[in-house]
């Protein structure tokens, strides 16, 4: 059964930082991709950053130049380490391990960013 759990959301006021931690149950290796989305309420779930086994990682325009996502392949983990955090980046932030046909998620973690 694969399993990815996340760590380390929380409250941080505006101009914070917050790492988030993903940890996956098989090698990360064998995944086409790890990535963090997030989700607020009433709207659809979105990517915020991916990084696949080689290549360059993929983030979105909302976060470029203030998140950076990382991997440790020996400890089978991925990190979001967020900077410079706005209220609107609050919500929930969803790991996900993709491993072609089949996505695998993370019971989320939530990110409140507030003064």
């Amino acid at each position: 059964q694969v399993q990815v759990v996340e760590s380390g959301g929380g409250l941080v006021q505006p101009g914070g930082s917050l790492t988030l931690s993903c940890a996956a149950s098989i090698s990360i290796l064998s995944a086409n991709a790890m990535a963090w989305y997030r989700q607020v309420p009433g709207k659809e779930r979105d990517l915020v950053a991916r990084i696949k086994n080689v290549g360059i990682p993929k983030y979105a325009d909302s976060v470029k130049g203030r998140f950076t996502i990382s991997r440790d392949n020996a400890k089978n983990t991925v990190s979001l380490r967020m900077n410079s955090l706005k209220p609107e980046d609050t919500a929930v932030y969803y790991c996900n391990l993709n491993l072609g046909l089949h996505d695998y998620w993370g019971q989320g973690a939530r990110v409140t960013v507030s003064s």
